[in-house]
């Protein structure tokens, strides 16, 4: 858990604050100070981040401290912790504190690797990001707008981390729902709209592979998001464009797909 925090949190240039449970993000935010972030990523699903694991890229001040001691939290990981901070922190007995410094590039490693029955595997890594794939298509009527393009971006980001089937709802600054794991994509997106605890209207939605049918549009559309942004290649892409069409929402292909495992 501490691992996939921190990999996640090292996607943001921004000051950016995540917390895992279980292998999956259950709340992801950015913010002009690490409090900030923090009590945004929490937004996301207060239940699930109970007991979690958080990682933020930015030193930890007594403000977030603060915060951070106001609730359960198994583990706590940052580059650094200020004296105010780390006295505030310690008073939690069963909290585990890792400084682990200046944080590396999420671009730093090529390769992946995977313990199997018999062996590794060893892999490319996933490292697309929307800056690094040229030329996306955005085959909808209506375009995205500037928000919605940023909004994508980060949601985009963020659902790299979560697993397969993943969906994402987001602002600009933090998650809104997250879908993580279901075998159907319609049933993530219905869970993304449930685990939701802030409002949905307006928000964008990251998928981390095609759409195979056009009801996670519709069941998305339903929820209120505005904007999609998925890989494309499905069979039925046509019937995804034209629901898309249909619910006056803007989409973004990006021809990479996630699908973490």
């Amino acid at each position: 858990d501490a691992n996939a925090a921190l990999e996640l949190v090292k996607e943001f240039d921004e000051t950016a604050v995540v917390i895992v449970k279980h292998n999956n993000p259950c709340g992801v935010a950015i913010g002009d100070m690490p409090v900030e972030a923090y009590v945004r990523a929490r937004e996301t699903d207060p239940v699930s981040a109970f007991g979690g694991v958080i990682a933020c890229n930015r030193n930890v001040d007594l403000a977030m401290a603060k915060e951070i001691t106001s609730t359960f939290v198994e583990v706590l990981i940052a580059p650094s912790f200020s004296e105010e901070a780390l006295a505030e922190l310690q008073r939690k007995k069963d909290l585990r504190l890792l400084a682990v410094g200046a944080l590396e590039s999420a671009q730093r490693d090529a390769l992946d690797m995977k313990k199997i029955v018999g062996g590794i595997l060893v892999q490319d890594r996933d490292l697309g990001s929307l800056h690094e794939m040229g030329e996306l298509s955005m085959p909808s009527e209506r375009q995205p707008t500037d928000y919605e393009y940023q909004a994508c971006d980060f949601a985009w980001k963020v659902c790299k981390h979560v697993k397969s089937n993943a969906i994402v709802f987001a602002t600009q600054t933090q998650t809104v729902g997250i879908g993580a794991g279901q075998m159907s994509r319609v049933d993530s997106v219905k869970l993304a709209q449930m685990k939701a605890n802030l409002p949905i209207k307006g928000c964008v939605m990251a998928s981390d592979a095609f759409f195979p049918f056009r009801d996670g549009i519709d069941a998305a559309a339903g929820a209120g998001i505005t904007a999609v942004i998925q890989p494309g290649g499905s069979i039925r892409d046509k019937e995804i464009i034209q629901a898309v069409d249909e619910h006056k929402m803007a989409m973004i292909m990006t021809g990479m797909r996630h699908f973490r495992h």
